[in-house]
């Protein structure tokens, strides 16, 4: 009985790997075909697309020459090199790599869309990317918070109130003290006693934990809300903090290209690859990392073996508290430098969603935020480049990638084991 319900699983392993199999090269096949279909069947021989390659005020001696190409030819080469990646995976398969091929369609499918829609035009394709990376970086580290605290086991969806509260305390802070180090300070501190509530919630009074970060959520909103028509809005003193000035890595920053890209920005942005770097090697890399792991796959195993499990998930969701409240301060004083009511706009929830889509890893989670970050960005260059699709699509483009990354397209991600789950030492 046993040998067969094995060989029955292995069966059904086996024809869902090869359905998998035949999907990919499928959808391969009909992105390419679309991508001609709705980019390049209606181009006009001889026209051209031109992509600046330049931000800024750059002298004439270091000014690249704009990148012109195409329309009909690009587009054309990019979906037939589309067309050629499913009749390879429908013919042989790309085994392991087949998610990193996907990746790659979408890019040849975006690209050509991006041509196609500046024929005849031009767009500053270095500015649009650069607005990708600055978009993203609220992403990424409310991504991180979420990485950190569900590592441990303990959901947290209410990196958004906590985003929420930071921002608004960072603008408040900072405009009564005159200092944006002091105002950063308290949006950190602020967003770790929300966590600090969630976590005695959520572990020692094992409350459901949705329900826990929602009734943070709808803290946030109510008690910010308030602050900000009842005072910030009265009193402009309170809500005028100036923001963090951005400036450029001495070496990095002037490589051609993409040093104005991703080593230009204020401390926000560094800020991000500092805690990529750290929280990715601490949890990956250290005795710390190893505990806060086995925590969220197998708490009473690692219970057993003299971890103090409550301990280490408290820890672990003060500390994505605290990020959180570094990022909430990014939409304040690290960019607009004032605060509005609800300016958080769901960043907290597509980082959860960037999170996943990043299946709990911290570089897998900045590339989906570049994701979603460069569709914000596109949604603003098509607007200009007046592109015969109505607005509220555009505006709705990084909700609908939100949805596609959460709905599995680009594999099923897998949560730790003990995600959600409270821990009792008597059960």
């Amino acid at each position: 009985m046993t040998t067969s319900t094995a060989a029955a699983v292995a069966a059904r392993t086996e024809k869902a790997h090869q359905w998998r199999h035949r999907a990919y090269g499928i959808i391969f096949i009909l992105l390419g075909l679309a991508t001609y279909w709705l980019f390049g069947a209606s181009v006009e021989s001889g026209m051209v697309s031109t992509f600046g390659l330049n931000q800024g005020a750059v002298p004439a001696s270091e000014r690249l020459p704009d990148w012109v190409l195409p329309t009909y030819s690009t587009v054309s080469i990019l979906a037939l090199a589309t067309v050629a990646l499913g009749a390879y995976q429908l013919a042989r398969g790309f085994g392991r790599r087949v998610t990193l091929l996907l990746g790659l369609a979408i890019v040849f499918f975006v690209f050509s869309f991006l041509t196609w829609a500046t024929r005849g035009q031009s767009i500053n394709l270095a500015g649009m990317l650069k607005a990708t990376v600055q978009r993203s970086v609220p992403l990424t580290i409310g991504a991180l918070s979420g990485i950190l605290c569900e590592r441990s086991g303990v959901v947290n969806i209410a990196i958004e109130g906590m985003m929420l509260m930071g921002a608004m305390v960072a603008s408040l802070v900072a405009s009564v003290t005159g200092s944006l180090w002091i105002g950063l300070m308290a949006a950190m501190l602020s967003a770790a006693l929300l966590a600090a509530i969630h976590a005695v919630l959520s572990i020692h009074y094992r409350v459901d934990q949705i329900i826990s970060g929602t009734v943070i959520n709808i803290f946030s909103v109510g008690i910010t809300s308030f602050i900000s028509a009842k005072f910030l809005q009265t009193f402009a003193e309170l809500n005028n903090p100036g923001t963090f000035k951005p400036f450029s890595l001495p070496i990095l920053g002037k490589i051609p290209v993409l040093g104005p890209i991703f080593f230009e920005g204020n401390i926000f942005l560094f800020g991000m690859y500092i805690l990529l770097i750290v929280i990715h090697v601490g949890l990956f890399y250290t005795r710390w990392g190893l505990r806060v792991r086995a925590v969220g796959e197998h708490p009473r195993a690692a219970d057993t073996l003299g971890i103090n499990v409550f301990r280490t998930r408290y820890i672990a969701v003060l500390l994505g508290g605290l990020v959180a409240g570094f990022g909430g301060a990014y939409f304040s004083i690290g960019s607009v430098g004032r605060f509005d009511e609800l300016m958080t706009a769901g960043r907290g929830f597509i980082a959860l969603a960037a999170m996943i889509f990043g299946k709990w890893m911290p570089f897998g989670a900045f590339g989906a935020s570049l994701i979603f970050g460069f569709a914000e960005s596109l949604q603003g260059k098509l607007s200009i480049l007046k592109v015969p699709i109505p607005s509220q699509f555009l505006l709705m483009a990084p909700y609908i990638f939100t949805m596609i990354a959460l709905a599995g397209v680009v594999g099923r991600a897998v949560a730790p084991a003990a995600d959600g789950k409270p821990y009792s030492k008597d059960e």
